[in-house]
């Protein structure tokens, strides 16, 4: 897999399933500085199985910190494992024993300002029954979800306007319009997922099936 980018050291990539959704895999390679006394830092990458890394993070996604440990030579590595470590948390570990914590998915959001911003993802097919995501919103803030077809027209039913206001901090809410959750009746189309959101981060969404 072609992960380097031009003139960057990259190494103990790390690449692992992601435990919430193993179809994707995640990698947090070492970034090695040579000319900075061999100072290095943790990246993020993902990938589908295929035969490219995601870089749309360049950024380091763990830096070495305060004080002069984290800035020794070669002194960043992280380990295979990234584990929930309670019901809203995982924990990714290093070099030295050192534990970091985030969100569950809580790798990246999208993110809109109180005056409001909108996403709307490619067409898409999906197999369920019910939309969950995962999101914060401040207490001003709001998310409301339209279902479209492949053309971008708001699908009877689904529209924003039949969306029940999502406000709050949750890792799984079940999206819900006027008629209620189930999006049985449009599972195996092309469509659209529409978010208009205010104040708010998106993290992660899927469809499920109810038992």
């Amino acid at each position: 897999m072609q992960a380097n980018l031009p003139n960057e050291h990259l190494y103990t990539a790390c690449t692992q399933p992601y435990f919430r959704a193993p179809h994707i895999y995640f990698a947090l390679p070492t970034r090695f500085m040579a000319k900075r006394g061999s100072a290095t830092d943790i990246l993020f990458m993902s990938a589908r199985g295929n035969s490219q890394f995601d870089r749309e993070f360049t950024q380091s996604y763990i830096r070495p910190g305060i004080g002069q440990d984290g800035w020794a030579n070669r002194a960043n590595y992280a380990a295979i494992g990234i584990h929930q470590t309670g019901p809203a948390e995982m924990s990714f570990f290093l070099t030295g024993g050192r534990r970091y914590v985030t969100r569950l998915d809580g790798i990246a959001s999208v993110n809109a300002p109180l005056n409001g911003g909108t996403l709307v993802t490619k067409p898409l097919q999906f197999a369920g029954d019910e939309l969950e995501i995962n999101y914060s919103t401040s207490a001003a803030g709001q998310i409301l979800v339209e279902l479209q077809d492949a053309a971008g027209i708001p699908i009877p039913g689904f529209s924003l306007d039949d969306c029940e206001p999502i406000y709050g901090d949750h890792i799984a809410r079940i999206v819900k319009w006027k008629q209620g959750s189930n999006v049985s009746s449009i599972s195996g189309k092309p469509v659209r997922l529409r978010f208009k959101m205010q104040d708010a981060d998106l993290y992660a969404l899927k469809f499920n099936q109810r038992k």
